[in-house]
C-alpha cells in the first residue's frame, strides 16, 4: 500500500467586511510570529523544525496570549521551512541578504485549528473563536471528494484582499495498491510527441511543443521589443502583459492529458511502465554541442522530464508499477537483428544495416525499451519470470517499414476530461 497526496485550491465565497478584518488581523500576526523565527532560526543555523519549537515555541504564545495556542505551533513549522532552504541557498552562494524576506505568507493549519463542516464549508479558529467559510467548490474539488479521496489533517490558506475571498488549499490522501505486472509499456518521450508500445503496436501522440514554443517565443520577444521602447526595461505593464501569457499552463495541459492516457491504459491491462532513466540536468548533455540558440531554448523548454514526472504522479495515483531502464542507443539498434540502424532517408527513418528493414525512430526506441526491461535492465525492473526473453517485432521483408499508429494532437487533446476506458478509446484510434 502506498499512501498518495494530492493538493486542491478552492476558493470562499466572498466574505463580509467584519469577518475579513478578522483574517486581516490573524495574517498580520501570523506574518510577525513567522519573521522573528524565521530572523532568529538563521542567526542560530536552526534548521529542525523541532528544536526551534523547543527554543520559541512558549515565547511566541506569550506574545500573542489571544491566539488560539497551534498558531505557535504552525508558525515553527512554516519558518523552519523557509530558513532551512534559506540555509541551503547561503551556503551555495546564492542570496544577496542576510535574512531571508517573507513576502507572501500562506497561514498553515493543522486538525486542531480548522475542521471540515460538511462538503461545501469549513470552520477555522480565529484569535475570535471559530468562523465558518463557505467554499466555491469547483470541478478538481469534486473529482477527489467523490472517488474515495480523504482529508488530510493539514491546510494552508491565503488572504485575497483585491477580491475578499480566503484562498483554501486542501490536501487529499489516498491509500492506493500495487499489483505485479502482465507485461509492459514502453513510453518514449520526444519534443513533439510521445510514442507508446502497445501489446506489439506502437501508437505516436504528436504533442506539437516545438510550435508552442516558438510561438511564445517569438510573442515574448515582440511584447518585451514593444514595451522596452516606450516605457523602458522595468516597465510594470510589461510585466503585467508577459504574466497574460498562458505557456506554462499549455504545457501543464498536454503533460496530464498524455500522462492520464498512458497511466489509463497501464491500469486497465495490469501493464507496468517503461521509461527512460534520464539525469536531473537531461538538458545540458543534450545542448552541450548544439550552437544554435534557438534550438537550445527549443531543448530546454520540451521538457523531456517533465512529462515523465507527469506520467510517474499519475502512476502512483493509480498503483501503476514504473520502471526506469538505460536510455543508451535505444534508438540505433535494430530490436531484430541487434545491428547498427543506418538514419540516411529522413531524421525519422533509418536502415538496419543487417537485414533492411526500415525503422521509426521512435518505434524501434520503444521495442528496446521493452526489451531492456524483460531483461531487467532497470532500476526497479523486476526479472523476466513468465516473459519471453525472445519478445521480438516480426521481422518485416527488405525495405519493409515499421511505422506508428500516428494519432494528431487535435484527436486526443480535448478540452472535455477524457473517458473513463481510455483503452478502447485509443486502439480504436481516439474516435471523435
Amino acid at each position: 500500500m502506498a499512501r498518495v497526496t494530492r493538493t486542491v485550491m478552492v476558493r470562499s465565497a466572498r466574505l463580509p467586511r467584519k469577518v475579513f478584518r478578522i483574517f486581516v488581523e490573524l495574517e498580520d500576526m501570523y506574518r510577525n510570529m513567522v519573521e522573528q523565527l524565521v530572523i532568529y532560526a538563521v542567526r542560530n543555523n536552526i534548521k529542525s523544525f523541532t528544536r526551534l519549537k523547543a527554543l520559541k515555541y512558549r515565547e511566541m504564545r506569550k506574545l500573542y496570549p489571544q491566539l488560539p495556542s497551534h498558531y505557535a505551533y504552525t508558525a515553527c513549522q512554516d519558518a523552519s521551512t523557509r530558513a532551512k532552504s534559506f540555509l541551503r541557498l547561503k551556503k551555495l552562494g546564492l542570496t544577496q541578504r542576510e535574512y531571508p524576506e517573507v513576502r507572501r505568507v500562506s497561514i498553515w493549519l493543522d486538525d486542531h485549528l480548522w475542521k471540515p463542516n460538511g462538503l461545501t464549508s469549513i470552520r477555522i479558529a480565529t484569535h475570535k473563536g471559530w468562523v465558518t467559510i463557505e467554499l466555491e467548490p469547483h470541478k478538481h474539488y469534486w473529482k477527489y471528494t467523490n472517488r474515495g479521496w480523504r482529508l488530510a489533517s493539514e491546510a494552508k490558506i491565503r488572504l485575497d484582499r483585491r477580491n475578499r475571498q480566503l484562498i483554501i488549499y486542501l490536501t487529499f490522501v489516498k491509500e492506493v495498491e500495487g499489483y505485479k505486472p502482465r507485461r509492459y509499456l514502453p513510453v518514449d518521450v520526444n519534443e513533439n510527441n510521445v510514442t507508446i508500445l502497445v501489446d506489439g503496436v506502437a501508437y505516436l501522440f504528436e504533442t506539437n511543443i516545438e510550435r508552442l514554443v516558438l510561438g511564445y517565443y517569438y510573442r515574448r520577444k515582440r511584447v518585451q521589443e514593444k514595451y522596452d521602447r516606450l516605457y523602458g526595461r522595468k516597465s510594470r505593464i510589461k510585466k503585467k502583459i508577459m504574466r497574460r501569457l498562458r505557456e506554462r499552463e499549455r504545457k501543464l495541459d498536454v503533460r496530464w492529458k498524455m500522462a492520464n492516457i498512458i497511466v489509463r491504459v497501464a491500469y486497465e491491462k495490469r501493464y507496468a511502465i517503461v521509461l527512460e532513466r534520464l539525469g536531473k540536468r537531461v538538458a545540458d548533455s543534450m545542448i552541450a554541442r548544439i550552437g544554435d540558440k534557438q534550438l537550445r531554448h527549443r531543448i530546454f523548454q520540451a521538457s523531456f522530464r517533465g512529462i515523465q514526472r507527469a506520467i510517474e504522479e499519475k502512476a502512483r495515483e493509480y498503483g501503476v508499477p514504473v520502471i526506469h531502464v538505460n536510455p543508451k542507443n535505444t534508438s540505433r539498434l535494430c530490436p531484430v537483428h541487434d545491428a547498427p540502424i543506418i538514419y540516411g532517408n529522413g531524421p525519422r527513418i533509418g536502415k538496419c544495416s543487417k537485414g533492411g528493414e526500415l525503422w521509426h525512430r521512435d518505434v524501434v526506441a520503444c521495442w528496446n525499451l521493452l526489451l531492456r526491461a524483460l531483461r531487467g535492465d532497470g532500476s526497479l525492473a523486476p526479472s523476466p519470470v513468465g516473459h519471453s526473453l525472445d519478445v521480438r517485432p516480426v521481422p518485416l521483408a527488405s525495405n519493409a517499414t515499421h511505422d506508428p499508429t500516428t494519432l494528431p494532437r487535435g484527436l486526443w487533446a480535448r478540452r472535455k476530461s477524457l473517458p473513463q476506458i481510455q483503452n478502447a478509446t485509443i486502439l480504436n484510434k481516439m474516435k471523435r
